[in-house]
């Protein structure tokens, strides 16, 4: 049985965790195997990577390095554990992929779209997520969010990439947004300014039709 790779993606705070959850507790009842990671990370390598690249007191980390570190971890994590996970038939959900790298590295930090393409494609071998669920909320509502779960302090407990100015996070979330117009195929739009219930059944009967088609 071939596996199916389902990624989530959308600015920081949407709540990608809570419904990549609610959905593996969905298909749990459909007896298939599940692997639940994330990005950076998901591997013992990945994780050391992740504990740099998000850490705040590597203020001083250029562009071209932030790039090359979340490449590096995504190809240790593609190799040693996703493309394993879906030659096994797991339905793959991951909390982050490339459209993350497109929309915060190349948009956020001005860096050309086709070279982290290339940089992404050569760490993934070329891997594309089955589907994408781009989970959207304004700017604003992100950074609220953040601050509200780092207990309303407002830089406390954020990372290196969460501190970045409003102006930063608006131009990633237009980014993902062009990413969902251009890739509709692939990616679904969801209005993640609503409740988890309402975001939950959308994504649950998209995640039904997927299946069906792979069927």
């Amino acid at each position: 049985m071939t596996g199916i790779f389902i990624t989530f993606e959308g600015p920081d705070g949407a709540g990608k965790t809570t419904q990549i959850n609610r959905l593996a507790g969905e298909i749990a009842k459909l007896n298939r195997k599940i692997v639940f990671t994330r990005e950076p990370g998901g591997t013992r390598i990945s994780d050391k990577i992740r504990s740099i690249i998000l850490d705040p007191e590597y203020a001083e980390m250029k562009n071209q390095a932030e790039v090359l570190l979340y490449a590096a971890s995504r190809a240790q994590h593609v190799h040693e554990k996703i493309i394993p996970a879906l030659n096994e038939g797991s339905i793959v959900l991951c909390d982050r992929f490339i459209d993350a790298s497109v929309a915060y590295q190349a948009h956020g930090l001005g860096i050309s779209v086709d070279t982290v393409l290339m940089i992404n494609r050569f760490a993934s071998s070329g891997l594309i997520p089955t589907r994408t669920y781009m989970l959207d909320i304004p700017a604003q509502e992100s950074l609220k969010r953040l601050h509200k779960r780092a207990g309303g302090d407002e830089d406390a407990g954020l990372d290196r990439i969460e501190l970045r100015k409003l102006e930063y996070h608006r131009t990633v979330r237009e980014a993902f947004l062009g990413i969902a117009k251009e890739q509709s195929d692939r990616v679904l739009l969801v209005n993640a300014n609503r409740g988890e219930e309402e975001i939950a059944a959308d994504i649950l009967a998209d995640f039904y039709r997927l299946l069906d088609q792979q069927n």
